[in-house]
């Protein structure tokens, strides 16, 4: 039988640095070089990072073809503005989405069509492609809207919201599968977007255990910013606007009475700026930030943190779920998760011991949690073992291998 030809459609790809684009990047290498399958991704022009820094290369035509370890990329050309306006996310989406709906007519012919949720509408595209070649549709699910167009606080739109619903109502009734990142997700799309149950499978986000591994804290990184000899509370990734960062920035406050206590950010996001403000006005000298790593650097830049946090806005349980959490897994740390109890990341600590869980939007229990792990330093390393040993629950292997063996069993059930 010939190999499996799998087409993805989500605007962020390699080179983009968002965590949904990435973990599409690792999905794509491994069907192609573990599991034999063709695979096309119908792409957008890498866009401008948060700091209004250009990430790839742009171009003038629709669609442009290249290859990137043995993967097909279609890059459907839509406008590249900061992502730190809503007019420019909301320009940046429609014209990619438009040009995607014209890349989907360029596809060799593929087996399964799979979309991803970047940008949200972005499934109606990929529907119709696989409509046009009469294969299977399956929407792989990173979040879930309209709940998440809470995060814009630069625009509220109930007729935006009215749309973003019908459609998340009609991509779930339509597709062969959906694919939820955990069992709360899966209850949301089930019971809150009317999808069958029998078409959603659970496949978490991962990381990969090999790369990531735990890791002495005096290494290049931890002495370049002088962090050798300090209690580092790190928060990594994406400064944006799901997680409440600003609680964070309080919780410094409750933490400042102790003088070895770094809270660290590291990375990039509509929200950095804000956050960075608020920590100059508060006079905040235990507050850091720290540009964003790359992959090959995260090894280092993990193994400085002493405790991770891991926090989303109250009432995201279920529609977003942090990615983060898995590289901290794999780097063998405790974390302080301050979610609501709904939360798949809370499950996870709770079942596999390996971090605290406190309210959201609450500063003062963050603190304290974090000063639970300050004073009591063996609690700490029993955490953080019992992390590494969670981390193999979602190695990278393993779950593109669930991705694989799930697409297979469909093709071969339609054919």
């Amino acid at each position: 039988m010939r190999d499996l030809h799998v087409a993805f459609f989500n605007r962020s790809f390699h080179p983009d640095t968002a965590a949904t684009g990435q973990l599409l990047t690792e999905l794509c290498e491994g069907l192609v070089r573990d599991h034999g399958c063709k695979v096309s991704v119908v792409a957008g022009v890498p866009l401008l990072s948060a700091n209004g820094q250009a990430t790839g290369p742009s171009s003038s035509r629709i669609l442009t073809r290249e290859r990137h370890h043995g993967i097909e990329i279609l890059r459907a050309r839509g406008t590249r503005f900061s992502k730190r306006r809503f007019a420019g996310r909301f320009s940046n989406y429609v014209t990619y989405f438009m040009s995607a709906c014209y890349a989907g007519l360029r596809l060799d012919r593929p087996d399964v069509v799979v979309a991803l949720t970047d940008p949200p509408i972005i499934g109606l595209a990929a529907y119709l492609a696989a409509r046009r070649f009469r294969v299977p549709f399956v929407m792989s699910y990173r979040d879930i809207f309209p709940e998440v167009a809470r995060l814009l606080e630069d625009f509220h739109s109930e007729a935006v919201n009215r749309v973003l619903l019908a459609v998340n109502r009609f991509l779930v009734r339509k597709a062969a599968l959906s694919v939820a990142l955990g069992e709360t997700m899966r209850r949301r799309l089930i019971e809150g977007k009317g999808a069958p149950p029998a078409t959603v499978v659970v496949i978490p986000d991962w990381a990969d255990s090999s790369e990531i591994v735990p890791a002495s804290k005096d290494n290049p990184f931890a002495r370049a910013h002088g962090l050798t000899d300090k209690f580092v509370v790190m928060h990594s990734g994406n400064i944006g606007l799901s997680q409440g960062l600003d609680g964070v920035i309080e919780a410094a406050a409750h933490l400042r009475h102790v003088a070895d206590i770094q809270v660290v950010f590291v990375g990039e996001g509509v929200k950095k700026p804000v956050l960075e403000a608020r920590a100059r006005e508060m006079h905040l000298d235990n507050v850091r930030f720290l540009p964003y790593q790359p992959k090959d650097r995260l090894r280092e830049s993990f193994a400085v943190a002493d405790v991770f946090l891991v926090s989303l806005l109250p009432g995201l349980a279920g529609y977003i779920v942090p990615s983060k959490l898995y590289g901290i897994l794999a780097a063998g740390r405790p974390y302080v998760a301050a979610v609501e109890d709904e939360c798949e990341v809370a499950d996870i600590t709770r079942r596999r011991e390996c971090g605290l869980v406190v309210p959201p939007a609450n500063p003062k229990e963050l603190a304290e949690g974090i000063l639970k792990l300050y004073y009591d330093r063996e609690l700490a390393a029993r955490l953080g073992a019992n992390a590494r040993t969670a981390a193999l629950e979602f190695d990278r292997p393993r779950q593109v291998a669930a991705y694989a063996e799930l697409l297979k069993q469909l093709t071969e059930r339609s054919r």
